[in-house]
């Protein structure tokens, strides 16, 4: 199987990148997504970004639903209700 680099133009041109904690583990989730689909073929040049895209936003659907099934020590200590993600 052949893997193609991105063109360098299609590359954005980053010197410094700064995420959260979050968005950190978010990236790591969705990276291994992401290179299931190349092991499994999905993946060829040209449809990388579609890809990508799928895989952050699997990544994210399983970060919310763990977020709102499991209450962390902060959560409990706090005293207040656990509340989904995006309800106030």
């Amino acid at each position: 199987m052949s893997h193609n680099r991105m063109e360098a133009s299609t590359v954005p041109k980053i010197t410094h990148l700064r995420l959260q904690h979050s968005e950190g583990i978010v990236v790591h989730a969705a990276s291994r997504i992401y290179a299931a689909y190349i092991a499994a073929g999905q993946v060829t040049n040209g449809n990388e970004d579609q890809w990508i895209g799928r895989s952050i936003e699997e990544a994210l659907r399983l970060a919310v639903q763990t977020d709102d099934r499991i209450e962390s020590d902060d959560e409990i200590q706090s005293g207040k209700p656990h509340q989904p993600f995006g309800k106030s």
